[in-house]
């Protein structure tokens, strides 16, 4: 591991313990800086509103740290929306947002688009699939954000525990085997390719927060690439000691089976690939294999390789943001 990376992980690597609640909001009074937190969701009825009631709850009717909890449905056939706004956030389709671009299916594409809709200085990534979730995950990722001007964007660190089938009493778990994309793909890559980046516990968690005034200058690939790539795009923008990670505890979701983390993987890859060379790919596609009446068949899926450029350069936003 680089010398620079051992420091970083001294002095820029943190537990939510660290910063008090009390002393979070003082600073964020002391700013008068403003926290969106977003949640992308499609088809999640069953989390998503446990996960916006706690926020509610601990972050704006105890303590006002959040000041706006919104819901991104990309187009869910459940009741996820209902679901949401029940629990008090505001939900808004992913179509409505930015017209004149029509949206392509990909969480990249959810969390660009809701930057058009959010106020926040300071935005909050959440998946909406984890269970027992606890605020703690939105307390200690915003929290260096308002009490440390000198850092831009902040990852969740976290076990992640693998789910397995239990013996007919419940689900049984695996400690640290989950997040199997980041070790089989995500990890190498970053460690080959941009080792300062090798510091980071979970680099592709789903929750994670930053100032707009950065988010609205990264490109965001449209699918699975968008954690990597936001990463990689940050440190060359903003550069290491801009970024930051803390220990929340555990992660509990939902995980996909292994042809689908195939495709995340591969989606990935291919953000990669485009960072480090932006070069032209012949066949941005991924065949895997299933077995049907007559032997193995092939199956392709098309690999993600749209990006949204800077929303800083979209018409709207600017004249959003200038009003």
């Amino acid at each position: 591991m680089l010398e620079e990376v051992e420091r970083w992980l001294r002095t820029r690597s943190w537990s939510v313990a660290d910063r008090p609640l009390h002393a979070i909001m003082a600073a964020k009074r002391d700013s008068g800086s403003s926290v969106s937190v977003v949640l992308p969701a499609l088809d999640e009825e069953k989390t998503v509103g446990e996960i916006v009631a706690v926020i509610h709850r601990d972050l704006v009717e105890r303590v006002p740290l959040v000041d706006e909890i919104v819901v991104v449905d990309s187009g869910s056939t459940d009741r996820t929306a209902e679901v949401a706004a029940a629990a008090g956030a505001r939900v808004v389709h992913r179509d409505a947002i930015l017209p004149r671009i029509p949206a392509v299916p990909g969480k990249g594409e959810v969390l660009w688009r809701s930057l058009l809709v959010t106020s926040g200085d300071i935005i909050c990534f959440v998946d909406a699939d984890l269970r027992e979730f606890s605020s703690d995950f939105v307390v200690g990722i915003v929290g260096p954000l308002l009490t440390d001007p000198g850092v831009d964007l902040v990852k969740a660190m976290y076990d992640r525990p693998l789910t397995l089938p239990g013996d007919g009493t419940g689900n049984a778990t695996a400690a640290g085997q989950g997040g199997r994309v980041t070790e089989l793909m995500a990890r190498p890559l970053l460690n080959m390719h941009w080792p300062q980046l090798a510091g980071f516990v979970q680099p592709l968690g789903g929750e994670y927060a930053a100032r707009r005034a950065l988010l609205e200058r990264l490109p965001f690939p449209v699918g699975y690439g968008v954690e990597l790539g936001m990463l990689v795009d940050a440190l060359h923008l903003v550069g290491l000691d801009a970024l930051a990670q803390v220990d929340v505890g555990v992660r509990i979701h939902r995980h996909q089976d292994g042809q689908a983390l195939g495709r995340m993987a591969a989606a990935i890859y291919r953000t990669a690939q485009l960072r480090l060379a932006r070069g032209h790919l012949i066949r941005p596609s991924l065949t895997q294999f299933e077995r049907g009446a007559a032997g193995f068949e092939p199956r392709t899926y098309p690999v993600d390789t749209e990006e949204r450029p800077p929303m800083a350069e979209i018409a709207e936003y600017v004249k959003r943001t200038a009003a």
